[in-house]
């Protein structure tokens, strides 16, 4: 007569051990992205992360914004890479360049990983790029939440998502109500991709070229999957210093649905914001994706980044303390266009003229 052996969390395919392997060896990866305000309170393992909010004591009128993103397929690509540092750097740009596009300085973030089987290196690993990200955008990693769902994902899948707070003075709140006709419009350069439009790019790259990632693409100088890895620019820390070095009306960061569809977000009735494409040539993923799909170039408009991952709106007369201190912190910029007055036929913004070449 053969014995039963009861079920348990671990023959359901949990592996709790795992777990607090893999938060054992992010800690020192989560310590590194402590300001302040988060020193010697809990540590990581608790159930919530602390922040301590006396600090916004020095605020008239604090007020605190929040944001939420993922990265979305790009995580696929790290999966079939084996590259799982950098996909964090995407995860926290994502985030706190939402919030710095109000003028909120970036406290704190938290994150969700959900994997099909708990590797504690991988995850660990997953968090080091994310604690890499804070350092970069100047806040804290105070928790967050690895999740095992077996039988729902692969051994091998996963996911990240994160949320983000920050703070801004409610005199200083960015937003369209600021943006003025004869604003200048700076863009800043992107870093390629950044983490939108992979699922067209994917599709022209994979399924109708039938390339491979470790395939060596001369226009990259480099291998394509190192390409599409590329980690995504974080732009809170050089915003920040735009506000207190100039003076700023607005910024529009540019993500899922392309330049013009972004900047239209941040620009009020009556105003247009005219951008000229002659100003920039984008990068050679965007040509390659372009031709190698017969994407046409609206569509890749809306889709992709173009080159431009962020964009501030300022006043003439700031125009070139913008460049040099965009210049000084490293980001390539450049003026790329003007908000003007809205016609009959015109929308919140548009791209016009052809790209230099």
């Amino acid at each position: 007569m053969s014995e039963t052996t009861g079920a348990s969390y671990a023959a359901a395919g949990v592996d709790i051990e795992a777990g607090d392997r893999a938060v054992e060896l992010m800690k020192e990866w989560v310590k590194k992205t402590q300001r302040p305000e988060v020193a010697g309170l809990g540590g990581l393992g608790g159930f919530a992360g602390l922040f301590d909010a006396s600090a916004l004591k020095r605020y008239e009128r604090p007020l605190l914004a929040s944001a939420t993103d993922g990265v979305g397929t790009k995580v696929d690509l790290a999966r079939k890479m084996g590259v799982y540092d950098t996909i964090g750097h995407d995860l926290v740009g994502m985030v706190v360049d939402d919030l710095v596009v109000c003028g909120a300085e970036p406290l704190f973030m938290t994150d969700y990983i959900c994997v099909g089987k708990v590797h504690p290196e991988r995850v660990a690993a997953i968090v080091k790029g994310i604690a890499e990200g804070c350092v970069l955008a100047g806040c804290a990693l105070v928790g967050g939440e690895t999740a095992e769902h077996p039988g729902l994902l692969g051994p091998d899948d996963f996911d990240v998502a994160g949320a983000g707070t920050g703070v801004v003075e409610a005199d200083l709140l960015l937003g369209p109500d600021r943006i003025r006709k004869g604003d200048v419009v700076i863009a800043m350069a992107s870093s390629g991709l950044h983490s939108n439009g992979y699922s067209l790019v994917r599709h022209v790259v994979f399924d109708r070229a039938g390339w491979s990632l470790d395939r060596q693409v001369e226009e990259f100088g480099r291998t394509l999957g190192e390409e599409l890895l590329e980690p995504t620019k974080i732009y809170s820390l050089d915003c920040l210093a735009l506000t207190r070095t100039t003076e700023v009306h607005g910024f529009s960061h540019i993500t899922g649905g392309g330049l013009a569809n972004n900047l239209a977000r941040v620009i009020p009735d009556g105003l247009h914001a005219r951008v000229d494409r002659s100003t920039w040539t984008p990068g050679a993923v965007f040509d390659l994706v372009g031709r190698t799909g017969q994407v046409e170039q609206l569509e890749l408009e809306k889709t992709l980044n173009m080159g431009v991952g962020m964009i501030a709106i300022v006043p003439a007369e700031s125009v070139d303390v913008a460049l040099t201190t965009l210049a000084d912190r490293g980001v390539e910029s450049w003026v790329a266009g003007e908000i003007t007055e809205r016609g009959a036929h015109t929308s919140g913004a548009e791209l016009v003229g052809g790209y230099a070449r």
